[in-house]
């Protein structure tokens, strides 16, 4: 591979936001394998979640429980400005993980904008859950790219999933 061919190598896949928009997901046990990690007031230290990101990647592969790319989701939630939880979908239980299983009903919106909006994003989310007679229990975010990958793709879309039952 040439160095051109290298600098272009896709490192996000591109997102399907008409899959998330304004859809109803109900999940029963569905797998997922957890890692936390610090936080300072709710901003993760890069190369912190790279890591974290890289091994949750890493076990899953091992295990051969990587989904399919259209399958695949990474849900970020903050439990305290202080602590970051990140979920990886697989497709089956992973050894030396923390696997959890993730149910319940949950409605997912696509926003395009900058990571530091999400206070923002859980407003317009909270107004349009009011709509459909609705509250959020939980919120999860999928943080759908990396800086570089939002920059060529000239969108950074952040899918919210509530969970509302």
């Amino acid at each position: 591979m040439n160095q051109n061919q290298n600098q272009e190598a896709e490192c996000c896949p591109p997102v399907d936001t008409e899959r998330w928009q304004h859809k109803t997901h109900v999940w029963e046990n569905k797998p997922f394998i957890k890692g936390a990690m610090p936080l300072f007031f709710h901003m993760p230290f890069p190369w912190k979640i790279t890591r974290l990101i890289m091994g949750l990647w890493g076990k899953a592969e091992a295990a051969g429980a990587v989904p399919d790319m259209k399958d695949f989701i990474l849900l970020a939630c903050d439990p305290s400005p202080w602590k970051g939880e990140y979920y990886l979908a697989v497709t089956k239980e992973v050894p030396d993980a923390e696997n959890v299983a993730l149910s319940g009903t949950y409605i997912s919106k696509v926003f395009d904008g900058p990571f530091n909006a999400v206070p923002k994003y859980i407003k317009e989310m909270n107004a349009y859950l009011k709509e459909q007679g609705k509250a959020a229990q939980t919120y999860y975010f999928y943080y759908t790219t990396c800086p570089k990958c939002a920059k060529k793709y000239g969108h950074n879309y952040i899918i919210a999933f509530a969970q509302v039952g």
